[in-house]
């Protein structure tokens, strides 16, 4: 399976709270919800669609995961909300426990995070999408399992908020596989892991 991450993200590379105001609030952050003035449902959608479209599973971490399973389980009746309900979800964390998790999803334990990713990433089968956990995506960036980065990058400054890259000094090389610009000034770049 390859490991496809899909982020919103600010020009100085904030991930943080895309969604709405009370989405994160963490370290103080008072810009939930910085997406919305952007969105372009055609040009974005599309780009979204097109990562759940290949997708097999989704991967979260937790806070994503209970955003996410608190909003989309009562949806349904077009075909993004009813492929996202529909497939499987894997959900990494120290905190909850299997009784925890609905919404069709299974628990990674956050110290068997690394060794049970990398075992999905080496099993047969399609794309493994993560949207949102940032503190995952920095993870999976670090341990060199993701394949694929999907941002959509806003054209705005947050000045501070959580990030998905991570700052080991680590060297990572990426090709620009895709690219496109929306009316209201996205840039959707899709980068994919290169091998030398």
């Amino acid at each position: 399976m390859r490991i496809v991450i899909s982020e919103f993200i600010s020009l100085d590379g904030v991930v943080q709270a895309p969604g709405g105001p009370d989405e994160d609030t963490d370290g103080g952050f008072t810009h939930g919800g910085w997406t919305a003035p952007y969105f372009d449902p055609e040009v974005l959608g599309g780009f979204i669609d097109g990562a759940l479209s290949s997708a097999e599973a989704l991967l979260f971490g937790r806070r994503t995961w209970k955003v996410m399973a608190g909003a989309w389980p009562e949806r349904s009746g077009d075909p993004f909300s009813d492929r996202m309900n529909a497939l499987p979800k894997y959900v990494v964390s120290r905190t909850l426990t299997t009784e925890d998790l609905t919404w069709n999803s299974t628990l990674v334990p956050g110290d068997e995070a690394v060794p049970r990713l990398r075992a999905l990433a080496g099993a047969e089968g399609g794309d493994l999408l993560v949207m949102g956990s940032p503190a995952l995506v920095r993870t999976l960036l670090a341990e060199d399992l993701v394949d694929e980065l999907r941002l959509m990058t806003m054209p705005v400054l947050l000045g501070g908020g959580k990030s998905i890259f991570p700052a080991d000094g680590g060297l990572r090389t990426l090709a620009l596989a895709g690219t496109a610009t929306t009316p209201k000034g996205v840039v959707t770049s899709t980068y994919r892991r290169t091998t030398g």
